[in-house]
């Protein structure tokens, strides 16, 4: 006896809504570098990289195994970018929001990554 369209609908259902999670997985494992030490840029390369775009450097930090960069533009916003350690390609960004409260989180342009 063949199943009941509803039945037949929820495997279906199923695999779309597992599908649908993979991008937020995908975006939280970004955060993360896996790069041997032996292929890092040295900070002067990051601090150079963050000068060359018009940002006063507060602090450079590791954090999951990437270069995490705090500095201020030119408006005197924070701003903090994550950067892959090897190629200091901008992983992500955030600028603090406009009423001093919060940040906006940037996604990398094509150029960038």
């Amino acid at each position: 006896m063949p199943n009941p369209p509803r039945v037949r609908l929820l495997p279906a259902l199923v695999a779309l809504l597992a599908l649908a999670t993979l991008p937020h997985v995908a975006a939280a494992e970004d955060a993360e570098c896996h790069v041997p030490m032996s292929d890092w840029q040295p900070r002067a390369a990051v601090q150079a990289l963050a000068e060359s775009r018009g940002l006063t450097v507060r602090h450079i930090k590791i954090d999951d195994g990437c270069y995490e960069v705090h500095a201020l533009d030119a408006q005197g916003r924070d701003i903090e970018l994550m950067l892959d350690p090897a190629t200091l390609a901008v992983l992500s960004s955030e600028v603090e929001g406009q009423n001093g409260h919060g940040y906006r989180h940037d996604t990398p342009t094509q150029q960038e990554k």
